[in-house]
């Protein structure tokens, strides 16, 4: 009886070692799979309103009606069709453009400056140049709108490319500085050893190496502004209205599937865009900002 004993408790034993292990991994299977759940949910929760677009623009209905009857591209054919909706497009990507370029431009240029140029009152300036932020966009456009007036300018296109820079500039000169918080100037001092003037090391080294950055602001800055309403509303002129102004006032007279025909649109360019840079130069480094 005894020698039985003696052979059985091991595995006795390594049983109540066990136990205790599978209870401490329990809490944390459930803290995990806890976790996986809110995530899918705040994913759903942001991306619902997407698919209730997308519905509406399909749904052959002149109204939102679920489920959906059927599918139709009409609302599409109409807005192609539309030579007002055509041409605020066209405007808008224009403005978007000029505005990426010259928010890139700027923003990367300020973030240089910030980051080396040991100014004084650095972070007044940050604080500053990132204030746009923080203050609500219909008070910028009317801010804007009334200082054009008090000048005698009008509401030309470079005065709505000049608003929109200034709404997106925070977004180049933050994910740049962001780059050069980590940034090794040791790459720069060995270049310049070696005899690289200072404008081809900054082509050549700094300018890849923040380029990252760089590239995510413009591709904020270029989705900030083709979707831009608030300022766009003050400062675009007659015959000249962006795409989310025309759509505004498409609203005061009708409400079909053509709005959300052109929510779509609005969806795909910011994708084509994202994805375009991410082929031609390249953005899946970003993530280790």
């Amino acid at each position: 009886m005894m020698q039985t004993t003696a052979s059985h408790s091991p595995p006795l034993a390594r049983a109540q070692q066990v136990a205790p292990a599978r209870i401490a991994a329990a809490p944390r299977h459930f803290g995990r799979y806890l976790y996986l759940a809110i995530n899918i949910a705040i994913l759903i929760f942001l991306l619902a309103p997407i698919a209730i677009v997308v519905v509406f623009a399909l749904n052959p209905t002149p109204f939102i009606q679920f489920p959906p009857v059927g599918v139709s591209l009409r609302w599409f054919e109409k807005f192609f069709a539309s030579r007002d909706f055509m041409q605020a497009l066209g405007f808008s990507l224009e403005v978007a453009l000029l505005t990426t370029v010259s928010a890139t431009v700027l923003g990367a240029s300020a973030a240089l400056a910030l980051a080396r140029g040991n100014l004084p009152g650095t972070r007044l300036i940050v604080a500053t140049m990132l204030s746009p932020l923080m203050l609500p966009a219909i008070l910028t456009g009317l801010a804007l709108f009334q200082t054009y007036v008090l000048l005698d300018v009008g509401r030309p296109t470079w005065g709505l490319v000049a608003g929109h820079t200034l709404v997106t500039l925070p977004y180049v000169v933050r994910t740049t500085l962001a780059v050069l918080h980590n940034f090794d100037t040791r790459l720069e001092e060995a270049a310049q050893n070696l005899g690289a003037s200072p404008l081809r090391t900054f082509f050549e080294v700094t300018l890849p190496l923040i380029k990252p950055g760089v590239m995510a602001g413009a591709i904020f800055a270029f989705i900030v502004s083709f979707d831009q309403f608030p300022v766009s509303l003050f400062l675009v002129s007659p015959g000249n209205e962006t795409l989310p102004v025309t759509l505004f006032n498409y609203l005061k007279f009708d409400l079909d599937g053509t709005i959300g025909a052109a929510s779509v649109v609005s969806i795909v360019l910011s994708f084509i865009v994202v994805i375009g840079l991410d082929r031609t130069v390249g953005l899946r480094s970003y993530v280790r900002l």
